[in-house]
């Protein structure tokens, strides 16, 4: 697992009692084990170490990663902000008024094209 993906699940880890348990949850490979919180979770399947994924559930993930896709666009585009591809090292505080502000303006440009 990569540097980035730790760090997403460990926040993911502190703030879970956001999210409602009857959430549907569309999350990568590194949120293993969310089944156990969230029973409507979607989650490609990880191959065993030195296996081979079976066709049927290369095609399976396939099918996870077309949804997810359009997620993963919009993470590239937030992070052209320096602020959100690098550790942040403010107070955690005003993360959420950061991340919130950032997002009004990838909105107000989605909006503008």
């Amino acid at each position: 697992m990569c540097k980035g993906a730790v760090h997403d699940f460990e926040l993911f880890k502190r703030n879970q009692h956001l999210i409602p348990k009857e959430s549907f949850v569309l999350a990568d490979k590194g949120y293993q084990g969310i089944y156990a919180i969230y029973e409507k979770s979607l989650i490609p399947i990880k191959a065993k170490r030195g296996c081979k994924l079976d066709p049927v559930l290369k095609q399976h993930n396939r099918e996870i990663n077309k949804r997810r896709i359009g997620i993963e666009h919009v993470f590239g585009v937030l992070k052209t902000f320096k602020i959100l591809s690098e550790r942040y090292r403010n107070r955690g505080k005003r993360l959420g008024l950061r991340f919130n502000l950032i997002a009004g303006i990838y909105n107000l440009e989605l909006n503008e094209k």
